[in-house]
C-alpha cells in the first residue's frame, strides 16, 4: 500500500480505536485493515478518540455509494503515521492533565460542597494538629538529645575525632537543633495523614486506588535514604576528612558545626530518593511518558552529578559520585516503572 487517505467521517468502519488515556490498540483478526485517521467526536473539552484503522470492505462500499467519506488528500503511509502519532502524544497530553486538573463530578465519591471559609477552617485544625504533633516529638527528643547526640557520633567514633563547644551554650543549642530534626522526622506520618485528609475528598477514585502506592513508596523511600546517608555517605565523607588531614593537624572539630553537616547531608539525601515518586507523579498526569524519560538519560547522568554537588554539604568527590549514583539509579528504575505501567 502506497499511500492512504486521510478521511474524517464519524460513520465509517472504524475498526481499531485508541483511547487518550491508554497506549493500546486493539482491532479484529482476519481483517484488511489500511491506516486512517478519522475524527469521532468533535473536539471539546472530554477526551476525544481517534480511529487508526478502517475496514476495507467498509471503505469500498463507501466510495462506492459516493457518500461524503471521499478522500480529502493522498499522503505516503509514513509520513502519515508520524504525524498521527505526533498529533495524538500532544492532544492525549493535553487531555490527560485537564482531566486531572478537572475531574468529572461523577469521579468523586465524597464531592460535596463547602465554602471558602470552611476550607481554611479545616485548614486551621489541621496545621494545628500538625504543629502539636511535632512539637510532642521534639520535646520528646530533648528529653533523650544526649543519647541521640551519641548515636549521631558514631561515623567517627573510631576515628579519634574529639568534639569541642567553641562558645558558651553552643552545646545547648546543638541539642535543640538535633531535637528538632529528630521530632520532625517522628512527627513526619502525622503530617503527613493530615495532609491526606485534606486533600482526599478532591480525589476520583482511581486517584485514590493510586495514592496509597505513592504514600507508601514516599515514606519507604525517605527513610531509606537517611539510613543510607547514616551508614554510607556520612562515614564515607567524614572518613575522607579524617584520612586526608592525618599527620598535619588534630581532629578537633566543633559539634554545632558537625551536626549541621551531619543532619543536613540525612535529610537532603532523603529528599533526593524522592525521585521515583515524582516520575511516577508526572507520568500519571500524562506530561511525560517512560520511553521520553529513558531517552534523555545522557542529560540525567549530568544532572544526578550536578544535583549530588548542590545537595551534599561537603565538597569532595567522592560524597558526591556516591550520591550520584544512586539518584541515577532511581531516576532509570522511575522511569521503567512508569513505562511498564503503560504512562
Amino acid at each position: 500500500m502506497g499511500s492512504t487517505a486521510l478521511l474524517s467521517h464519524p460513520q465509517l468502519s472504524c475498526i481499531l480505536r485508541r483511547s487518550p488515556l491508554s497506549q493500546r490498540y486493539s482491532a479484529p483478526r482476519s481483517t484488511k485493515v489500511s491506516l486512517w485517521k478519522i475524527e469521532i467526536s468533535p473536539k471539546s473539552r472530554k477526551p476525544l478518540q481517534r480511529c487508526l484503522a478502517l475496514d476495507e470492505d467498509g471503505r469500498e462500499q463507501q466510495q462506492q455509494t459516493g457518500g461524503t467519506g471521499a478522500a480529502l488528500e493522498e499522503r505516503p503511509v509514513n509520513s502519515l503515521q508520524e504525524e498521527t502519532e505526533e498529533n495524538f502524544q500532544q492532544e492525549d497530553s493535553q487531555n490527560s492533565l485537564y482531566s486531572f486538573l478537572y475531574p468529572s463530578k461523577d469521579l468523586l465519591p465524597d464531592d460535596k460542597e463547602m465554602s471558602i471559609f470552611d476550607h481554611l477552617e479545616e485548614l486551621r485544625q489541621r496545621i494545628f494538629i500538625s504543629v502539636l504533633a511535632v512539637g510532642a516529638a521534639i520535646l520528646g527528643c530533648f528529653a533523650f538529645s544526649k543519647d541521640l547526640i551519641v548515636l549521631l557520633e558514631a561515623p567517627v567514633s573510631s576515628q579519634g575525632v574529639r568534639f569541642l563547644q567553641l562558645s558558651p551554650g553552643e552545646f545547648f543549642f546543638t541539642t535543640i537543633k538535633v531535637s528538632g530534626y529528630c521530632g520532625l522526622l517522628l512527627g513526619s506520618p502525622i503530617i503527613l495523614y493530615e495532609i491526606i485528609a485534606f486533600v482526599l475528598p478532591g480525589l476520583t477514585r482511581d486517584e485514590r486506588r493510586f495514592l496509597g502506592p505513592i504514600v507508601l513508596g514516599s515514606s519507604v523511600l525517605f527513610y531509606t535514604g537517611i539510613a543510607f546517608s547514616y551508614a554510607v555517605l556520612a562515614p564515607a565523607a567524614l572518613n575522607f576528612f579524617v584520612t586526608y588531614a592525618e599527620g598535619a593537624v588534630e581532629s578537633l572539630w566543633s559539634i554545632d558545626q558537625y551536626f549541621e553537616f551531619v543532619l543536613i547531608l540525612m535529610f537532603s539525601t532523603g529528599l533526593s530518593f524522592q525521585v521515583p515518586v515524582i516520575q511516577l507523579l508526572l507520568g500519571q498526569v500524562g506530561l511525560v511518558s517512560g520511553d521520553q524519560m529513558l531517552s534523555i538519560w545522557r542529560y540525567v547522568v549530568v544532572g544526578a552529578v550536578v544535583a549530588a554537588a548542590v545537595l551534599t554539604p561537603s565538597t569532595d568527590p567522592l560524597t558526591q559520585m556516591l550520591l550520584a549514583g544512586p539518584l541515577l539509579g532511581l531516576y532509570l528504575g522511575g522511569a521503567w516503572m512508569v513505562k511498564l505501567i503503560g504512562r
